[in-house]
């Protein structure tokens, strides 16, 4: 079994910087790639970030430039750095992990950014 368990989340005001943790446990033999969505109310979940196992990115547009996604593999853990939030960025953030086996969720991790 596998358990994704999600960390950092908060109020921020407008211009601010939260870290996102996800640390990933369990059997987990292989980790391909490691990502963040995130889900806004009334609206589709959305992949904001993206690392692979050698450590290649990819943004979604909306936040590059100020988001930067990080991993440990010795601890099978993904970060996600927010920085210079916006209130649109306020959402419910989940972590995701792809292995060899099957593809895994967090359980989110709630980021407001409001004044």
């Amino acid at each position: 079994q596998v358990q994704l368990v999600e960390s950092g989340g908060g109020l921020v005001q407008p211009g601010g910087s939260l870290r996102l943790s996800c640390a990933a446990s369990g059997s987990i033999s292989s980790i391909y790639l490691m990502s963040w969505h995130r889900q806004a109310p009334g609206k589709q979940r959305e992949l904001v970030a993206v690392i692979s196992r050698v450590g290649n990115t990819n943004y979604a547009d909306s936040v590059k430039g100020r988001f930067t996604i990080s991993r440990d593999s010795a601890k099978n853990t993904v970060y996600l750095q927010m920085n210079s939030l916006k209130p649109e960025d306020t959402a419910m953030y989940y972590c995701k992990i792809l292995t060899e086996a099957s593809d895994y969720w967090g359980q989110g991790t709630q980021v407001t950014v409001s004044s």
